[in-house]
């Protein structure tokens, strides 16, 4: 039985960025054994509006005078992905819990700065995938490690959007603090549940493209994001590859904030020797007796963010590992530092 790391109290988190960090903030609202004790983010009146809605009263425009004053066991990290590396490493140093909001970084550089530091510190390290938490991520992850899909030797992934494009002009669109478009953004995503799904095999060679037809020419915009008029767009606004990994196996991966397509989707689909399954819904194509059947399992309604949460608490509080590591995050930095270094070169790129 894991041992207990927490005797009493509940543990004091803190959140720099309340944008995707409200998201956290409702999650962690629900667990009986945790307090939300600061809130940190540039645009203060913002963070007073969460903390009105949570019971915060300690809110900071500067992570390093939150992580000196506010005595916290626990961080998420949910900042623009150029200031993840900074500030988790700032909070692991400090001796605090944390979670960091996807991708790791705005480059596997900068990703490995935080991996080091994990490895360093007595706090525990955790990503926001919230995808794998998902009801039928789960389900699916348990017919696989019952061997009932057999070797997995292909798989395909994608995040399409027809007019999808954040805050066109903010930070979402400027690769200096994004680190890239849609592929970073949201095909990180479906590439992540993919990969795990498919036990994070080790990635050899990636080929990959980027193209952007829509955001130069201000068009594709969608709902989320704040736009910012006279900013910067030089990222893409939709990027594809082809993975392939030690074990012989290969993943197709597509993301896209705008293209003309029928709608927006996201999708896993994977294929072993012994069955394959599609999600968004979940269904398993397998064969009995000679004969090809389809399976359409129960899956819990679970919320991704609200269970990603749960678990970060209930590793700190049982002293588990995370289900979704600083090394997982990296390789996954990895793959789409050689996407983007592929479309730029025009060959495809080996993985050491």
């Amino acid at each position: 039985m894991a041992k207990k790391v927490k005797k009493s109290g509940k543990i004091r988190v803190g959140i720099v960025g309340v944008g995707i960090g409200g998201v956290h903030a409702q999650g962690y609202a629900k667990l009986p054994d945790v307090e939300i004790a600061a809130l940190c983010d540039l645009n203060t009146a913002r963070a007073e509006g969460v903390g009105e809605r949570y019971g915060v009263k300690s809110i900071f425009s500067d992570y390093s005078a939150m992580l000196a004053e506010a005595q916290l066991d626990a961080v998420s990290v949910c900042t623009p992905n150029a200031l993840h590396a900074a500030v988790a490493v700032a909070a692991l140093e400090a001796g605090c819990h944390v979670l960091c909001e996807k991708p790791l970084s705005i480059s596997a550089a900068e990703g490995k700065k935080i991996v080091d530091a994990a490895k360093r510190a007595k706090g525990k390290f955790m990503i926001g995938m919230n995808n794998r938490f998902r009801g039928d991520s789960q389900v699916l992850k348990k017919y696989i490690e019952s061997g009932e899909l057999g070797d997995i030797y292909y798989a395909k992934a994608g995040w399409i959007r027809r007019t999808g494009i954040p805050g066109m002009g903010s930070w979402f669109t400027s690769k200096e603090m994004a680190g890239g478009g849609p592929l970073i953004d949201i095909g990180v995503h479906a590439l992540d549940l993919t990969l795990y799904l498919m036990g994070n095999p080790k990635p050899v060679s990636v080929y990959g493209a980027t193209y952007a037809k829509f955001g130069p020419f201000g068009k594709g915009g969608g709902s989320w994001g704040v736009p910012a008029n006279g900013g910067s767009y030089d990222v893409e606004d939709l990027a594809c590859g082809m993975i392939r990994f030690e074990n012989g196996a290969s993943l197709a991966l597509e993301a896209s904030w705008a293209q003309h397509c029928a709608g927006d989707k996201l999708y896993n689909e994977v294929y072993g020797d012994k069955g394959g399954a599609t999600m968004e819904p979940l269904r398993i194509f397998t064969e009995r007796y000679g004969s090809p059947i389809d399976i359409t399992p129960a899956c819990p309604d679970r919320n991704g963010h609200e269970a990603e949460v749960a678990h970060f608490v209930e590793c700190i509080v049982q002293d588990k590992q995370p289900i979704a590591t600083a090394d997982q995050a990296l390789d996954v930095m990895k793959i789409l530092d050689a996407l983007y270094a592929s479309s730029e070169k025009g060959t495809s790129i080996a993985l050491k």
